[in-house]
Protein backbone atom coordinates (compact mmCIF):
# COMPACT_ATOMS: atom_id res chain seq x y z
CA UNK A 1 0.00 0.00 0.00
CA UNK A 2 1.27 3.26 -0.63
CA UNK A 3 1.72 5.63 1.88
CA UNK A 4 1.10 9.07 0.82
CA UNK A 5 0.28 12.80 1.74
CA UNK A 6 -2.47 14.01 0.01
CA UNK A 7 -3.61 17.67 -0.55
CA UNK A 8 -6.76 18.12 -2.50
CA UNK A 9 -7.80 21.74 -4.38
CA UNK A 10 -11.18 22.41 -4.25
CA UNK A 11 -12.72 25.05 -7.03
CA UNK A 12 -15.38 26.63 -5.21
CA UNK A 13 -16.01 29.76 -7.46
CA UNK A 14 -19.16 31.52 -9.43
CA UNK A 15 -19.00 28.77 -11.30
CA UNK A 16 -19.84 25.66 -8.70
CA UNK A 17 -23.53 27.15 -9.02
CA UNK A 18 -24.63 25.76 -12.39
CA UNK A 19 -26.50 23.16 -12.54
CA UNK A 20 -24.76 20.59 -15.26
CA UNK A 21 -23.64 18.14 -12.67
CA UNK A 22 -26.21 16.67 -10.42
CA UNK A 23 -27.78 18.73 -8.37
CA UNK A 24 -24.92 20.83 -8.95
CA UNK A 25 -21.22 21.24 -9.63
CA UNK A 26 -20.47 22.55 -5.70
CA UNK A 27 -22.50 19.55 -4.49
CA UNK A 28 -20.97 17.05 -7.03
CA UNK A 29 -17.46 18.07 -6.50
CA UNK A 30 -18.26 18.00 -2.44
CA UNK A 31 -19.18 14.11 -3.35
CA UNK A 32 -16.46 13.12 -5.17
CA UNK A 33 -13.76 14.53 -2.66
CA UNK A 34 -15.36 12.77 0.45
CA UNK A 35 -14.94 9.46 -1.92
CA UNK A 36 -11.29 10.77 -2.41
CA UNK A 37 -10.49 11.29 1.47
CA UNK A 38 -12.22 7.83 2.55
CA UNK A 39 -10.05 6.15 0.01
CA UNK A 40 -7.11 7.55 0.65
CA UNK A 41 -7.40 7.40 4.50
CA UNK A 42 -8.51 3.86 4.42
CA UNK A 43 -5.57 2.58 1.91
CA UNK A 44 -3.41 2.92 5.24
CA UNK A 45 -3.44 4.05 8.12
CA UNK A 46 -0.69 6.23 7.90
CA UNK A 47 -1.95 8.06 4.92
CA UNK A 48 -2.89 11.95 5.66
CA UNK A 49 -5.15 14.51 3.52
CA UNK A 50 -5.24 18.24 3.48
CA UNK A 51 -7.90 20.71 2.14
CA UNK A 52 -7.89 23.82 0.50
CA UNK A 53 -9.95 26.45 -1.45
CA UNK A 54 -8.90 28.00 -4.90
CA UNK A 55 -11.54 30.91 -5.28
CA UNK A 56 -13.93 33.18 -3.03
CA UNK A 57 -11.47 35.75 -0.81
CA UNK A 58 -8.31 33.60 -1.95
CA UNK A 59 -6.65 30.60 -1.41
CA UNK A 60 -7.12 29.25 1.61
CA UNK A 61 -5.98 25.85 3.97
CA UNK A 62 -9.18 24.33 5.75
CA UNK A 63 -7.17 21.79 7.04
CA UNK A 64 -3.28 20.28 6.85
CA UNK A 65 -2.32 16.92 5.85
CA UNK A 66 -4.31 15.02 8.98
CA UNK A 67 -5.61 11.23 9.15
CA UNK A 68 -8.84 12.11 10.74
CA UNK A 69 -11.44 11.98 8.00
CA UNK A 70 -14.08 13.37 10.48
CA UNK A 71 -12.28 16.41 10.68
CA UNK A 72 -11.64 16.21 7.19
CA UNK A 73 -15.25 15.73 6.00
CA UNK A 74 -16.53 18.53 8.31
CA UNK A 75 -14.27 21.47 6.44
CA UNK A 76 -16.72 20.63 3.67
CA UNK A 77 -19.55 21.85 5.22
CA UNK A 78 -20.77 25.80 5.14
CA UNK A 79 -18.06 26.47 2.73
CA UNK A 80 -18.68 29.92 0.63
CA UNK A 81 -19.09 30.04 -3.30
CA UNK A 82 -17.74 33.15 -5.26
CA UNK A 83 -14.69 34.83 -6.80
CA UNK A 84 -12.38 33.16 -9.37
CA UNK A 85 -10.13 30.22 -8.95
CA UNK A 86 -6.35 30.52 -8.77
CA UNK A 87 -4.98 27.36 -9.90
CA UNK A 88 -1.86 28.66 -9.68
CA UNK A 89 -1.73 29.94 -5.94
CA UNK A 90 -3.51 27.08 -5.20
CA UNK A 91 -1.25 24.43 -6.59
CA UNK A 92 1.96 26.58 -5.13
CA UNK A 93 0.13 26.42 -1.32
CA UNK A 94 -0.53 22.78 -1.57
CA UNK A 95 3.31 22.35 -2.78
CA UNK A 96 4.17 23.91 0.29
CA UNK A 97 1.55 22.70 3.17
CA UNK A 98 3.22 19.02 2.18
CA UNK A 99 6.44 20.30 2.34
CA UNK A 100 5.79 20.68 6.23
CA UNK A 101 4.11 17.27 6.72
CA UNK A 102 4.86 15.77 9.47
CA UNK A 103 6.26 12.39 8.20
CA UNK A 104 8.83 13.12 5.56
CA UNK A 105 8.57 9.47 4.02
CA UNK A 106 4.83 10.16 2.87
CA UNK A 107 5.01 10.67 -1.02
CA UNK A 108 3.37 13.75 -1.79
CA UNK A 109 -0.10 14.33 -4.58
CA UNK A 110 -1.83 16.86 -5.16
CA UNK A 111 -5.53 16.47 -6.56
CA UNK A 112 -7.10 19.36 -8.05
CA UNK A 113 -10.83 19.80 -8.86
CA UNK A 114 -11.13 22.60 -11.73
CA UNK A 115 -14.60 24.03 -13.19
CA UNK A 116 -14.00 27.02 -14.05
CA UNK A 117 -12.21 28.92 -16.84
CA UNK A 118 -8.68 28.72 -16.52
CA UNK A 119 -6.93 31.95 -16.69
CA UNK A 120 -3.55 31.23 -16.83
CA UNK A 121 -0.94 30.91 -19.87
CA UNK A 122 0.34 27.42 -20.68
CA UNK A 123 3.95 27.98 -20.50
CA UNK A 124 3.09 29.12 -16.99
CA UNK A 125 1.43 26.12 -16.31
CA UNK A 126 3.71 23.82 -17.57
CA UNK A 127 6.86 25.55 -15.33
CA UNK A 128 4.44 24.77 -12.51
CA UNK A 129 4.49 21.11 -12.95
CA UNK A 130 8.18 21.14 -13.95
CA UNK A 131 8.52 22.46 -10.14
CA UNK A 132 6.47 19.66 -9.06
CA UNK A 133 8.33 17.15 -10.89
CA UNK A 134 11.06 18.24 -9.59
CA UNK A 135 10.18 17.86 -5.42
CA UNK A 136 9.10 14.96 -6.29
CA UNK A 137 5.40 15.99 -6.09
CA UNK A 138 2.53 13.61 -7.91
CA UNK A 139 -0.78 15.74 -9.31
CA UNK A 140 -4.10 14.88 -10.13
CA UNK A 141 -6.27 17.11 -12.37
CA UNK A 142 -10.28 16.43 -12.33
CA UNK A 143 -11.42 18.92 -15.47
CA UNK A 144 -15.14 19.30 -15.48
CA UNK A 145 -17.44 21.83 -16.83
CA UNK A 146 -17.18 23.70 -20.27
CA UNK A 147 -13.79 23.76 -22.24
CA UNK A 148 -13.48 27.55 -22.69
CA UNK A 149 -10.29 29.12 -23.62
CA UNK A 150 -8.33 26.05 -24.11
CA UNK A 151 -8.70 25.32 -20.56
CA UNK A 152 -8.33 21.32 -20.98
CA UNK A 153 -5.62 21.72 -23.11
CA UNK A 154 -3.67 23.54 -20.74
CA UNK A 155 -4.75 21.17 -17.67
CA UNK A 156 -3.39 18.32 -19.97
CA UNK A 157 0.00 20.47 -20.72
CA UNK A 158 0.24 20.72 -16.68
CA UNK A 159 0.41 17.18 -16.17
CA UNK A 160 2.46 16.22 -18.85
CA UNK A 161 5.21 18.61 -16.96
CA UNK A 162 4.50 17.31 -13.75
CA UNK A 163 4.00 13.53 -15.00
CA UNK A 164 7.33 10.83 -13.74
CA UNK A 165 6.11 7.15 -14.46
CA UNK A 166 2.86 7.61 -14.78
CA UNK A 167 2.22 8.90 -10.97
CA UNK A 168 0.15 11.62 -12.26
CA UNK A 169 -3.18 11.65 -14.13
CA UNK A 170 -5.20 14.14 -15.44
CA UNK A 171 -9.18 13.01 -15.98
CA UNK A 172 -11.92 14.79 -17.93
CA UNK A 173 -15.50 14.47 -16.76
CA UNK A 174 -18.31 15.86 -19.42
CA UNK A 175 -21.83 17.21 -17.91
CA UNK A 176 -24.62 14.30 -17.82
CA UNK A 177 -26.71 12.72 -15.50
CA UNK A 178 -23.20 10.48 -13.90
CA UNK A 179 -22.11 11.97 -10.98
CA UNK A 180 -18.07 13.08 -10.37
CA UNK A 181 -17.75 10.21 -8.02
CA UNK A 182 -19.46 7.38 -10.15
CA UNK A 183 -17.04 8.61 -12.57
CA UNK A 184 -13.62 8.67 -10.67
CA UNK A 185 -14.43 5.52 -9.11
CA UNK A 186 -13.13 3.74 -12.38
CA UNK A 187 -10.07 5.73 -12.47
CA UNK A 188 -6.58 5.71 -11.81
CA UNK A 189 -7.12 8.49 -9.02
CA UNK A 190 -9.35 5.81 -6.93
CA UNK A 191 -7.57 2.51 -8.20
CA UNK A 192 -4.19 3.85 -8.21
CA UNK A 193 -0.84 2.89 -10.02
CA UNK A 194 -1.31 -0.97 -9.11
CA UNK A 195 0.33 -1.22 -5.93
CA UNK A 196 -2.88 -2.65 -4.40
CA UNK A 197 -5.58 -1.85 -1.92
CA UNK A 198 -7.10 0.94 -3.50
CA UNK A 199 -9.20 -0.63 -5.35
CA UNK A 200 -10.95 -1.74 -1.88
CA UNK A 201 -10.29 1.33 -0.05
CA UNK A 202 -12.29 3.06 -2.88
CA UNK A 203 -15.11 0.84 -2.34
CA UNK A 204 -14.97 1.18 0.91
CA UNK A 205 -15.23 5.36 0.54
CA UNK A 206 -18.23 4.68 -1.59
CA UNK A 207 -20.00 2.48 1.39
CA UNK A 208 -19.37 4.99 3.82
CA UNK A 209 -20.14 8.18 1.47
CA UNK A 210 -24.19 6.67 2.32
CA UNK A 211 -24.64 4.76 -1.00
CA UNK A 212 -24.36 6.92 -3.43
CA UNK A 213 -24.20 4.32 -6.28
CA UNK A 214 -26.85 3.09 -5.93
CA UNK A 215 -26.67 -0.34 -4.21
CA UNK A 216 -27.18 -1.37 -0.27
CA UNK A 217 -23.89 0.37 1.56
CA UNK A 218 -22.56 1.31 -1.47
CA UNK A 219 -21.67 -1.45 -2.88
CA UNK A 220 -22.31 -3.85 -5.48
CA UNK A 221 -22.45 -7.52 -4.61
CA UNK A 222 -21.67 -8.30 -8.06
CA UNK A 223 -18.17 -6.88 -7.79
CA UNK A 224 -17.21 -7.28 -4.32
CA UNK A 225 -19.41 -9.67 -2.58
CA UNK A 226 -17.44 -9.78 0.31
CA UNK A 227 -16.94 -6.47 1.00
CA UNK A 228 -20.56 -6.36 0.88
CA UNK A 229 -21.36 -9.07 3.05
CA UNK A 230 -19.08 -8.12 5.76
CA UNK A 231 -20.27 -4.32 5.54
CA UNK A 232 -23.93 -6.06 5.75
CA UNK A 233 -22.95 -7.92 8.96
CA UNK A 234 -21.23 -4.80 10.53
CA UNK A 235 -24.68 -3.08 10.15
CA UNK A 236 -26.74 -5.76 11.68
CA UNK A 237 -23.96 -6.41 14.83
CA UNK A 238 -24.48 -2.29 15.35
CA UNK A 239 -28.23 -2.16 15.49
CA UNK A 240 -27.81 -5.16 17.92
CA UNK A 241 -25.82 -3.25 19.71
CA UNK A 242 -27.74 -0.11 19.66
CA UNK A 243 -30.93 -2.15 20.41
CA UNK A 244 -28.85 -3.31 23.27
CA UNK A 245 -27.96 -0.14 24.89
CA UNK A 246 -31.66 0.91 24.64
CA UNK A 247 -32.77 -2.02 26.64
CA UNK A 248 -30.27 -1.22 29.45
CA UNK A 249 -31.24 2.20 29.38
CA UNK A 250 -35.07 1.60 29.65
CA UNK A 251 -34.05 -0.94 32.80
CA UNK A 252 -31.81 1.61 34.32
CA UNK A 253 -34.70 3.96 34.31
CA UNK A 254 -37.41 1.33 35.62
CA UNK A 255 -35.09 0.61 38.24
CA UNK A 256 -34.24 4.05 39.47
CA UNK A 257 -38.06 4.76 39.19
CA UNK A 258 -38.49 1.80 41.74
CA UNK A 259 -35.87 2.54 43.96
CA UNK A 260 -36.84 6.22 44.39
CA UNK A 261 -40.73 5.15 45.25
CA UNK A 262 -39.06 1.98 47.86
CA UNK A 263 -37.33 5.18 49.48
CA UNK A 264 -40.85 7.17 49.37
CA UNK A 265 -42.50 4.10 51.34
CA UNK A 266 -39.89 3.60 54.08
CA UNK A 267 -39.58 7.28 54.60
CA UNK A 268 -43.38 7.24 55.10
CA UNK A 269 -42.85 4.09 57.26
CA UNK A 270 -40.26 5.14 59.39
CA UNK A 271 -42.08 8.50 60.05
CA UNK A 272 -45.17 6.87 61.10
CA UNK A 273 -42.92 4.20 63.30
CA UNK A 274 -41.22 7.76 65.00
CA UNK A 275 -45.08 9.03 65.61
CA UNK A 276 -46.11 5.77 67.40
CA UNK A 277 -42.91 6.24 69.32
CA UNK A 278 -44.00 9.61 70.27
CA UNK A 279 -47.02 8.59 71.23
CA UNK A 280 -46.11 5.79 73.51
CA UNK A 281 -43.45 7.72 75.55
CA UNK A 282 -45.94 10.07 75.82
CA UNK A 283 -48.28 7.44 77.54
CA UNK A 284 -45.58 5.94 79.45
CA UNK A 285 -44.99 9.03 80.37
CA UNK A 286 -48.68 9.91 81.88
CA UNK A 287 -48.51 6.28 83.28
CA UNK A 288 -45.74 7.03 85.09
CA UNK A 289 -47.20 10.06 86.59
CA UNK A 290 -50.45 8.76 87.35
CA UNK A 291 -48.72 5.94 89.41
CA UNK A 292 -46.58 8.21 91.00
CA UNK A 293 -49.66 10.38 92.29
CA UNK A 294 -51.92 6.90 93.27
CA UNK A 295 -48.75 6.62 95.16
CA UNK A 296 -48.18 9.47 97.10
CA UNK A 297 -51.81 9.08 97.72
CA UNK A 298 -51.91 6.17 99.47
CA UNK A 299 -48.66 6.97 101.63
CA UNK A 300 -49.15 6.68 105.09
CA UNK A 301 -50.22 9.64 107.20
CA UNK A 302 -48.03 9.11 109.79
CA UNK A 303 -45.08 9.04 107.29
CA UNK A 304 -46.42 12.58 106.29
CA UNK A 305 -45.94 13.62 109.57
CA UNK A 306 -43.19 12.18 110.41
CA UNK A 307 -41.59 14.36 107.14
CA UNK A 308 -43.21 17.75 108.79
CA UNK A 309 -41.90 17.26 111.72
CA UNK A 310 -38.48 16.52 110.64
CA UNK A 311 -38.27 19.77 108.87
CA UNK A 312 -39.51 21.63 111.61
CA UNK A 313 -36.65 19.78 113.74
CA UNK A 314 -34.12 21.20 110.87
CA UNK A 315 -35.23 24.32 111.44
CA UNK A 316 -34.54 24.21 115.01
CA UNK A 317 -31.12 22.54 115.77
CA UNK A 318 -29.60 24.98 117.06
CA UNK A 319 -32.35 24.87 120.02
CA UNK A 320 -31.26 21.70 121.82
CA UNK A 321 -34.29 21.39 124.44
CA UNK A 322 -36.69 22.58 121.88
CA UNK A 323 -35.50 19.66 119.27
CA UNK A 324 -35.84 16.84 122.16
CA UNK A 325 -39.35 18.33 122.97
CA UNK A 326 -40.44 17.94 119.18
CA UNK A 327 -38.95 14.31 119.28
CA UNK A 328 -40.94 13.46 121.92
CA UNK A 329 -44.19 14.79 120.94
CA UNK A 330 -43.57 12.97 117.58
CA UNK A 331 -43.12 9.64 119.12
CA UNK A 332 -45.92 9.97 121.26
CA UNK A 333 -48.51 10.72 118.30
CA UNK A 334 -46.69 8.05 115.81
CA UNK A 335 -47.51 5.78 118.60
CA UNK A 336 -51.36 7.15 119.71
CA UNK A 337 -51.51 7.00 115.64
CA UNK A 338 -50.83 3.70 115.28
CA UNK A 339 -52.97 2.40 117.87
CA UNK A 340 -55.47 4.28 116.43
CA UNK A 341 -55.33 3.52 113.24
CA UNK A 342 -54.71 -0.92 113.84
CA UNK A 343 -57.96 -0.77 116.46
CA UNK A 344 -60.06 0.62 113.31
CA UNK A 345 -58.48 -2.05 111.30
CA UNK A 346 -59.26 -4.67 113.70
CA UNK A 347 -62.73 -3.41 114.34
CA UNK A 348 -63.64 -3.23 110.67
CA UNK A 349 -62.49 -7.00 110.24
CA UNK A 350 -64.68 -7.87 113.06
CA UNK A 351 -67.54 -6.29 110.97
CA UNK A 352 -68.82 -9.45 109.31
CA UNK A 353 -71.34 -7.66 106.57
CA UNK A 354 -68.65 -5.52 106.16
CA UNK A 355 -65.82 -7.74 105.25
CA UNK A 356 -68.73 -9.26 103.18
CA UNK A 357 -69.83 -6.55 100.86
CA UNK A 358 -66.17 -5.64 100.38
CA UNK A 359 -65.20 -9.38 99.18
CA UNK A 360 -68.44 -9.45 96.99
CA UNK A 361 -66.92 -6.05 95.64
CA UNK A 362 -63.78 -7.29 94.35
CA UNK A 363 -63.74 -9.31 90.92
CA UNK A 364 -63.27 -12.83 90.61
CA UNK A 365 -64.15 -13.46 94.90
CA UNK A 366 -67.37 -15.87 95.91
CA UNK A 367 -67.98 -14.93 99.83
CA UNK A 368 -69.67 -18.26 99.88
CA UNK A 369 -66.97 -20.16 99.03
CA UNK A 370 -65.31 -22.71 101.97
CA UNK A 371 -62.24 -21.68 101.55
CA UNK A 372 -63.07 -17.75 101.61
CA UNK A 373 -65.38 -18.63 105.00
CA UNK A 374 -62.38 -20.21 106.38
CA UNK A 375 -60.12 -17.89 106.27
CA UNK A 376 -62.31 -14.88 107.69
CA UNK A 377 -63.02 -17.30 110.38
CA UNK A 378 -59.42 -17.50 111.64
CA UNK A 379 -58.40 -14.62 111.06
CA UNK A 380 -61.76 -13.58 113.32
CA UNK A 381 -60.24 -15.64 115.69
CA UNK A 382 -56.85 -14.09 115.73
CA UNK A 383 -58.61 -10.56 116.22
CA UNK A 384 -60.39 -12.12 118.93
CA UNK A 385 -56.84 -13.76 120.66
CA UNK A 386 -55.01 -10.15 120.39
CA UNK A 387 -58.16 -8.51 122.02
CA UNK A 388 -58.48 -10.83 125.23
CA UNK A 389 -54.02 -10.61 125.02
CA UNK A 390 -54.42 -6.85 125.67
CA UNK A 391 -54.47 -5.58 129.49
CA UNK A 392 -58.49 -4.75 131.10
CA UNK A 393 -57.16 -1.20 131.20
CA UNK A 394 -56.58 -1.14 127.54
CA UNK A 395 -59.39 -2.89 126.87
CA UNK A 396 -61.83 -0.20 128.49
Amino acid sequence: MVLEATMICIDNSEWMRNGDYSPNRFQSLSDAVNLICGAKTQSNPENTVGLLTMAGKGVRVLVTPTSDLGKILACMHGLEIGGEMELAAGIQVAQLALKHRQNKKQQQRIIVFAGSPVNYEKKTLEMIGRKLKKNSVALDVVDFGEDEEGKSEKLEALVSAVNNNETSHYVHVPPGSNALSDVLISTPIFTGDGEGGSGFAAAAAAASAGGMTGYDFGVDPNLDPELALALRVSMEEERARQEAAAKKASEEAAGQEHSSSQDATMGESSSANAEADKNIDLMDDENALLQQALAMSMDDPVSTITVRDTDMSDATVDDQDLQLALQLSVDDKFDNEKDVTVTDVRKLLADESYVASLLASLPGVDPNDSSVKDLMASMQHQSEKKDDDKPSDEKN
